[in-house]
């Protein structure tokens, strides 16, 4: 038995981090619907703004984040539209939405009306920047909420350098894990009160919390953001090598690694100079500068690949920086399943998996749901619609059947 196997799941959700939240839930067995506008989710035609073609039969762009659900059209503005909708509800466990709030109150879909409707449905929302203050209805994306406004942008700069330029979703898709264990924990709860609950994670927290530490640590001085020549344990850095790639050194005992890290590097004079082999003593004296450019140098005469088999022979952690090219042939990375291959009409795609792992699920499925509206007559008769109304409520606009992607 799958883990979530029996859970009915309704998603009203566009773009990323709420749908991927559904696309976890249905990996893990439950039974997912999607519900789009006329319009269908932006999400579809997202493709462009990754750099990859979009088509009905192959837009991965749209599956990262809605494989394994099925889809219906609605007009919820319609009354036919909203019918259709409730009835879904009364069936369901869970409601999945990234629509703001002013926005669900007018369709009637905000979580007070919803908890009188259906006490026990577990109301689950991504917002961008929370729930109250002057912003709860500012429109807002991961790279705006999550990155800028929660901080990892400032945060994470080499200090004198740009913000760095994140993959689309980066914040979407932590925070769609994080909602998919929240929905779980309010299951729990369901099965032994019987009683629903409102779960919800702002894009704006998420980040914030992902950056505790260096939050607690600015209030005592430790200020971000960072030079790399000023880290407080040079030990713990990224450098470049020779070939002109980038490797990541973690080693935090300093004193203990520092006679074996200057030998191996081939750095004799270094183990004359005692005033650099305490990292008290480099912090307290502003010496990082000084031990980060002998490293620099002395890295940058080593091709990256004999770098990592140097210090991985002597137990030294570190890892090669790679890009996604570099993943598509990691050997770990296939062998935990961290990747999978869905077959699409130009032959198998990459696509990463959830990193969730369940002894009593296996590999998960990962189905293609196809185009906007492919379910919707099938879901319409499992609601208990006959075909004459379902010809009927379509034909007045409240719903639609399969449609092909919309044009931009």
């Amino acid at each position: 038995m799958k883990p979530l196997e029996g859970v009915k799941v309704v998603d009203l959700t566009t773009y990323l981090a709420a749908p991927t939240t559904v696309r976890v839930l249905g990996e893990w067995g439950a039974d997912c619907i999607k519900i789009e506008s006329h319009k269908g989710d932006p999400a579809r035609t997202q493709g462009a703004v990754f750099n990859m073609p979009f088509t009905d039969d192959e837009n991965l762009a749209f599956d990262v984040a809605n494989l394994n659900k099925k889809f219906i059209t609605l007009n919820l503005k319609t009354e036919k539209g909203l019918e259709v909708c409730y009835k879904l509800l009364e069936e369901a466990d869970v409601f999945v939405t990234n629509t703001r709030t002013k926005s669900l109150v007018k369709l009637g879909l905000d979580y007070d009306t919803l908890k009188e409707r259906f006490p026990k449905l577990i109301f689950a929302q991504v917002l961008g920047y929370g729930e109250k203050g002057p912003e709860k209805d500012t429109a807002g994306f991961d790279v705006t909420c999550y990155m800028a406004r929660g901080g990892v942008f400032g945060t994470t700069v080499n200090r004198g350098d740009a913000p760095m330029i994140p993959t689309n979703g980066f914040g979407d898709f932590q925070v769609a894990m994080a909602l998919a264990s929240g929905i779980c924990a309010a299951l729990y709860r369901k099965e032994k009160s019987g009683e629903g609950d409102k779960v919800t994670i702002g894009l704006h927290h998420a980040a914030v919390y992902a950056l505790s530490t260096g939050l607690i640590s600015a209030q005592y001085g430790n200020q971000y953001p960072k030079s790399r020549k000023e880290v407080p344990n040079p030990f713990n850095n990224v450098f470049r090598t020779r070939d002109n790639k980038w490797v990541c050194i973690c080693c935090p005992e300093y004193d203990r690694d520092y006679e074996k890290m200057f030998t191996l590097l081939g750095c004799p004079e270094m183990l004359e100079k005692e005033q650099y082999r305490h990292c008290a003593d480099v912090n307290n004296n502003h010496l990082n500068k000084d031990v980060t450019d002998v490293l620099d140098a002395a890295i940058a005469k080593i091709d990256r690949e004999d770098l990592m088999k140097m210090l991985k022979e002597n137990d030294m952690p570190c890892e090669a920086a790679y890009e996604p090219l570099d993943i598509y042939e990691d050997e770990q990375a296939w062998a935990n399943d961290v990747l999978t291959k869905i077959p699409y009409p130009s032959g198998g795609k990459i696509m990463p998996t959830n990193p969730v792992g369940f002894a009593s699920l296996g590999k998960p499925d990962y189905v293609i749901g196809g185009m906007q509206g492919a379910h919707t007559v099938e879901i319409m008769k499992q609601l208990g619609y006959s075909d004459e109304q379902i010809g009927e409520i379509i034909a007045s606009g409240a719903a639609e059947g399969a449609t092909g992607l919309k044009p931009l």
